[in-house]
C-alpha cells in the first residue's frame, strides 16, 4: 500500500506543535474529547529524563490537577502509558499519542508521515503570515509544507511589516462568533484570537444582536488578568527595545498594568464594531488562571422624557444577557456572587456576574455647533444649539477561564469544526 492511500485509511489525527500551557491543555481537552483518534505532538527537543518526563508533564498539572482526576473525578486512576520510549510513543486514556522531538522548524515537521491534516500550533512563536515558508528562523506555514491542510494559531496573528496586507488565506476565527466563515477552499492559516478576545466578543454580540443596545456609542474595557508565562517571576532586566518594562518585574507579588489588543482584535470577529471608539488595557494579578472583564458600554437611550426611566436599565441589561444563556451554551449568565477560584475549568466562553453588572442614565448636553458638516439651516430650524441627548452607560463584568475553560475549549470547537469541514 502507498503512503497516501495508508494516510488516507487513517482515522483523523491531530497535530499539536509545542508543548506549553496551551499546548498541553489543548492535549488534554482532545484526549477527553475523542474526536481525533490519533495525537502527534511536536516538542522539537529533549525534555528531562525522557518519555517519563514527559508523561509526568502532561499528568499533572498546578492550575488543574492530575489529568484523569480531571476527566473522570477524584477516584480516576492514571491513564498514562508509555509504550515506546525511543518513538516517543504512549497511550493517554486510550488515545495514541507520539510526541516528536527532532525538529523545531514547522517546515520539518513530518506531519503527512502521520496522516495529520490539521496543526494546532501553540508555540507562540511564528505570528506572522507573511514570513515566507523557508524563512531559517521558521514560519507558520511551514507546518503546510509539512502536509497541514489548514493550521490554527493560538495567538493573533501579527504582521511585523506593516506596509503588507494580511494574506487571503489568512483569517481569525472565534469559535461561537464568526467560525461559520470559514473556507476549506481559502483559509489555510486560521487565528484562534486570544483568550481575552473570546471572553469579549461573547459579551458585546448579545448586546449588538438586541435591537436596545445594538447601537453602542462608545466603549471600554480593563481585564483583570491572571498571570502568563510572557511575565517573570523576579525582576529582571528587560531586553533591548522593550518598551514594557513593567512585565520584566516580579508577578509574585504586584498588580502590574500592560497592554491589550483584544478590543482592536474584536473588530476582526465583529466588523460591526470597527466605528466604536473602542479602549481596552490589562491589569495583570498574580493568580495562576481566571480572568474578568470589565466593559463599559454607552447606548443612547430610547426615551427622551427626563420623568420617564430610561428604556435600558440594569434589569433588562441583565435580562439581555439571561437570554443569552439560554441560547447559546458557551455563554453563562449568574446572579450568584462569586470568586474567581469559583469558575476555574469552567466549560464557558464568558460568565456574565450579572448581580454586579450596573447602569446609570444621563442627559448629555451636546453643542450642535460644534458637530462638523451639520447645515447650518438645520440647526437654525432647532431653535437652539444645545442639545440634550439622553445616554446609558452600562458597566458589564464577565468571568473567563483564560487557560482551560474559556478559550482551550473553544479553540477546541474551532479545530473540530474546521477538521470536519476540510476538504
Amino acid at each position: 500500500m502507498s503512503n497516501s492511500s495508508a494516510n488516507e485509511s487513517r482515522l483523523p489525527a491531530l497535530g499539536i506543535n509545542s508543548l506549553g500551557r496551551i499546548g498541553k491543555l489543548t492535549l488534554w481537552h482532545h484526549i477527553g474529547r475523542k474526536y481525533f483518534k490519533e495525537i502527534i505532538v511536536n516538542q522539537g527537543r529533549d525534555i528531562g529524563l525522557g518519555m517519563e518526563t514527559i508523561a509526568r508533564l502532561i499528568e499533572a498539572d498546578a492550575t488543574y490537577g492530575l489529568l484523569h482526576r480531571f476527566l473522570y473525578g477524584i477516584k480516576a486512576r492514571p491513564c498514562i502509558q508509555i509504550t515506546d520510549e525511543k518513538n516517543g510513543k504512549m497511550l493517554i486514556d486510550g488515545i495514541p499519542v507520539t510526541v516528536l522531538r527532532e525538529q523545531r522548524n514547522p517546515m520539518n515537521i513530518p506531519w503527512r508521515q502521520y496522516g495529520v491534516d490539521i496543526v494546532v500550533d501553540c508555540s507562540g512563536s511564528f505570528k506572522d503570515p507573511t514570513v515566507p515558508v523557508d524563512d531559517k528562523k521558521g514560519s507558520i506555514r511551514g507546518h503546510l509544507n509539512g502536509g497541514a491542510k489548514a493550521v490554527i494559531h493560538s495567538a493573533p496573528f501579527k504582521i511585523k511589516n506593516k506596509a503588507l496586507a494580511t494574506p487571503e488565506d489568512t483569517t481569525t476565527l472565534i469559535y461561537g462568533i464568526n467560525h461559520t466563515a470559514f473556507d476549506p477552499k481559502k483559509h489555510l492559516l486560521i487565528s484562534a484570537a486570544s483568550c481575552t478576545t473570546t471572553g469579549l466578543a461573547h459579551m458585546v454580540k448579545p448586546l449588538l444582536d438586541n435591537e436596545e443596545t445594538s447601537t453602542i456609542l462608545t466603549a471600554s474595557m480593563s481585564t483583570i488578568h491572571a498571570v502568563t508565562n510572557t511575565q517573570s517571576v523576579l525582576d529582571k532586566l528587560p531586553k533591548a527595545g522593550e518598551k514594557d518594562i513593567r512585565k520584566t518585574r516580579s508577578i509574585l507579588n504586584n498588580i502590574i498594568l500592560t497592554s491589550t489588543g483584544a478590543a482592536k482584535a474584536l473588530a476582526e470577529v465583529i466588523p460591526e464594531v470597527k466605528n466604536i471608539g473602542f479602549m481596552g488595557d490589562s491589569i495583570r494579578v498574580p493568580t495562576n488562571t481566571l480572568s474578568l472583564i470589565v466593559l463599559n458600554a454607552t447606548f443612547q437611550a430610547r426615551n427622551n422624557d427626563k420623568a420617564a426611566a430610561a428604556g435600558l436599565d440594569t434589569k433588562k441589561l441583565n435580562d439581555i444577557y439571561a437570554k443569552a444563556a439560554r441560547d447559546n451554551p458557551l455563554v453563562r449568565f449568574t446572579m450568584q456572587q462569586n470568586v474567581s477560584t469559583d469558575l476555574i475549568g469552567e466549560d464557558a466562553a464568558v460568565i456574565i456576574e450579572g448581580q454586579f453588572n450596573h447602569t446609570r442614565t444621563a442627559f448629555i448636553p451636546v453643542n450642535l455647533s460644534h458637530i462638523p458638516n451639520l447645515p447650518a439651516d438645520l440647526v437654525s430650524a432647532l431653535g437652539e444649539k444645545m442639545l440634550q441627548v439622553p445616554v446609558v452607560h452600562a458597566k458589564i463584568f464577565g468571568w473567563y477561564d483564560n487557560e482551560y475553560g474559556s478559550y482551550t475549549n473553544r479553540m477546541g470547537d474551532l479545530t473540530v469544526y474546521i477538521h470536519k469541514n476540510l476538504q
